[in-house]
């Protein structure tokens, strides 16, 4: 049980990479960022299945960092989608002057 999801994990895990390495919508790369996390719960839970508890009180505080990124995130992407009207990474270049 715990090869299955390690192995579920990390297939998550690497979808969310990719989806992070070649999307360029701004979106879509906080939700592949929220697999990524998700994917590392995944295995919290399966090690505290074995090895404790421990695991998951470390899954509270991941959801909790989740939670704050996307809040924090999806604040920004709006900021930026009403200044520039597009959430398209490749045409956003604001530290530019």
């Amino acid at each position: 049980m715990l090869a299955e999801s390690l192995a579920l994990s990390a297939v998550l895990f690497t979808i969310g990479v990719i989806g992070v390495l070649t999307r360029r919508n701004a979106i879509i790369i906080f939700m592949c960022v929220e697999l990524m996390l998700n994917a590392v719960n995944l295995t919290f839970i399966a090690f505290s299945r074995y090895y404790g508890a421990a695991g998951q009180v470390f899954v509270v505080f991941v959801m909790t960092v989740a939670a704050a990124e996307a809040a924090v995130g999806l604040a920004i992407i709006i900021s930026i989608f009403r200044h520039r009207q597009s959430v398209n990474l490749q045409n956003i270049n604001l530290l530019r002057g």
